[in-house]
């Protein structure tokens, strides 16, 4: 029997929702790190019952941990991100030059092949690695360092490096978002950096249509099977490239809005995609007050309102950019969580939603780890 194992990171802890491949009754378990912001946890896919976990507060600032029996103990780890070489300065929100300094840590890649090896995705901005479980973290320093870095420039939420894709097929191919930088590609584990921006339009915060950086890019997602064929949820429009992101065009299509912050790809079907549109950057709720996913199966420009088993009426809850992801079994799984405190399911690729653990502080983070 096969089974599946959600973790879910909120503003007041961790959750742990686990199913065997049914889907129709689940286990919660929390919540762990009661009182801390989790603004991410991470199984590894060598090794499901190693999880890492990023915690927060404003009194304790950041703090590591790892779990090595799928989430029923943890310890703290290695907590050192010191950024490497000459520090610098970035923009700061009203256009003056910032030092840079380290806030906490958003996101958690692990390695493909190692269970020892993930990276850290921090703000301000940069990209950590660690090889020995996270005793250890060093910064890939040649992105921060990259000749455009001191034009990077916090989004609302920070200059947060949110978003970490390894490419399956070569591991020393990075795909990283920066909020509000950009997209970059390293193509030899993350020592050169090339920003892929080439086709993004940001009217209103980024005036000039050929600038390097700048863009505010929420989240990025690409099926394993198809590693130069990567999808992206910008500040306004949803985006698609087919050439490892040298080139992006926009597949918005029939989107009653396409703002939003989550993106994501079916396990099985490469061109089916799913978002979550919000009204706008100043009102980060669903339109009409109808909490609505929307699919695509032709790989974006034509949408589907997904809204079985969803509120279409008087829900004004948002859904943030680590809070949706699919699992792998042979009918996909397709799971999100909002700031109300719910994570819904649908265990039929989106057709049917249904809540499994209602009532939980703001989620910040979901993942799903297919467990056999």
């Amino acid at each position: 029997m096969s089974g599946v194992r959600v973790l879910v990171g909120t503003r007041k802890g961790a959750f742990i929702l686990t199913s065997d491949e049914s889907r129709k009754e689940w286990d919660v378990t929390g919540p762990l790190f009661a009182g801390w912001e989790m603004y991410h946890l991470k199984g590894s896919p060598v090794d499901p019952n190693r999880l890492y976990a990023s915690q927060t507060s404003d009194w304790f600032g950041q703090t590591m941990q790892r779990s090595d029996d799928g989430g029923k103990t943890w310890e703290p780890i290695g907590n050192q991100f010191t950024y490497q070489g000459e520090a610098g300065t970035h923009q700061w929100y009203d256009g003056t030059q910032h030092p840079w300094e380290f806030a906490r840590v958003w996101h958690l890649e692990p390695s493909l092949t190692d269970p020892d090896t993930v990276y850290a995705g921090v703000e301000d901005a940069a990209l950590f690695k660690s090889t020995d479980a996270g005793q250890t973290w060093h910064e890939l320093s040649g992105l921060r360092e990259h000749s455009s870095g001191h034009l990077w420039q916090p989004g609302a939420g920070g200059l947060c490096l949110h978003t970490i894709i390894i490419d399956p097929t070569d591991e020393n191919r990075l795909f990283v978002a920066i909020s509000a930088a950009g997209s970059f590609r390293s193509d030899d584990g993350g020592q050169n950096w090339t920003p892929i921006n080439h086709g993004l339009k940001s009217e209103w915060e980024l005036p000039d249509s050929d600038a390097e950086v700048g863009h505010c890019v929420h989240n990025l997602a690409m099926h394993p099977s198809r590693p130069d064929v990567l999808f992206m949820q910008k500040h306004w429009d949803v985006m698609r490239t087919d050439d490892g992101g040298d080139n992006w065009r926009e597949v918005s299509g029939n989107l009653p809005s396409d703002f939003g912050f989550p993106i994501e790809v079916h396990a099985h079907e490469p061109e089916t995609i799913y978002v979550v549109p919000i009204k706008s950057d100043s009102e980060h709720f669903p339109p009409d007050g109808k909490l609505r996913v929307y699919r695509s199966r032709t790989g974006g420009d034509e949408w589907e309102a997904l809204t079985n088993g969803l509120p279409q009426e008087d829900c004004y809850v948002n859904v943030l950019r680590d809070a949706m992801a699919v699992d792998t079994l042979d009918s996909c799984g397709v799971y999100f969580g909002t700031t109300g405190g719910q994570v819904y399911a649908s265990s039929d690729s989106g057709d049917n939603w249904a809540p499994i653990v209602r009532d939980l502080p703001a989620v910040m983070s979901v993942e799903v780890q297919t467990l056999s």
